[in-house]
């Protein structure tokens, strides 16, 4: 976390229930990155921006991030994407919420497929989940094909409804949790691998669609920087071998 960095209640909430979450997962161990990323300062038009990150791999992921970001005085942003190791049968989690001055804005939790379909256990594992009724639900972007039909895209109207989010992404992170235990890994060379491979690049590609993030980097920094904060830390794709 950056220093002196005081988060909106529910981004605080959010973070303290990943990094929980994140501790559990067996052969946890920090990601080597460029310490320059850690955190990062920048100016904006609105001000200026605080970004940190976490990078963590462990069993069956071969990357954990949690970034959390600050742009000028009224925005933040939390930001967290489980990459999996395309030998393993196990989604991609994600979650993403955004706080202005208005309070929060959006937020948006899926444990998206790396296949045709969802693996048996973690298809079962959300069929069995009660997902809450949330009053204001949020249209997806035109990439948003690569969530799952299980997707909660939601701005939460009031505190009731700021807990029943969180506890789903506690619900999801436990059916992800129990996967991973429970999982082994494919060869290299598997057709599973390669169309897990696959499916994980195109949602990468996707996620890089997303011109927000892409104008907001830009102007804190530079095109060619936030071009490759994109490329190698947000929505990096996964390797070959």
């Amino acid at each position: 976390m950056i220093s002196g960095l005081e988060l909106h209640p529910f981004l605080g909430s959010l973070a303290r229930l990943l990094r929980h979450r994140i501790d559990a997962f067996p052969g946890l161990c920090p990601l080597a990155f460029d310490p320059k990323i850690e955190a990062i300062r920048g100016v904006a038009d609105e001000g200026e921006v605080f970004i940190s990150n976490e990078l963590y791999r462990c069993k069956g992921f071969r990357k954990l991030h949690l970034e959390i970001a600050q742009i000028g005085l009224g925005l933040q942003i939390l930001h967290c994407v489980f990459f999996p190791d395309p030998r393993f049968d196990l989604p991609i989690f994600g979650v993403d919420v955004v706080v202005g001055p208005a309070g929060i804005s959006a937020a948006i939790v899926d444990l998206s497929p790396v296949a045709p379909v969802l693996s048996t256990k973690i298809l079962k594992g959300l069929e069995e989940l009660s997902i809450p009724c949330f009053k204001q639900v949020r249209e997806l972007p035109s990439w948003g094909t690569i969530f799952s039909p299980y997707v909660q895209f939601i701005r939460p109207v009031d505190l009731t409804e700021e807990r029943h989010f969180l506890d789903l992404v506690d619900n999801f992170l436990e059916i992800l949790h129990q996967a991973v235990f429970c999982s082994s890994p494919n060869s290299l060379t598997d057709a599973s691998t390669i169309q897990r491979h696959s499916f994980q690049t195109s949602y990468c590609l996707q996620q890089k669609n997303n011109d927000k993030t892409r104008s907001v980097l830009e102007k804190a920094f530079t095109p060619q920087w936030a071009d490759r904060y994109i490329e190698e830390v947000l929505f990096e794709c996964p390797p070959l071998s």
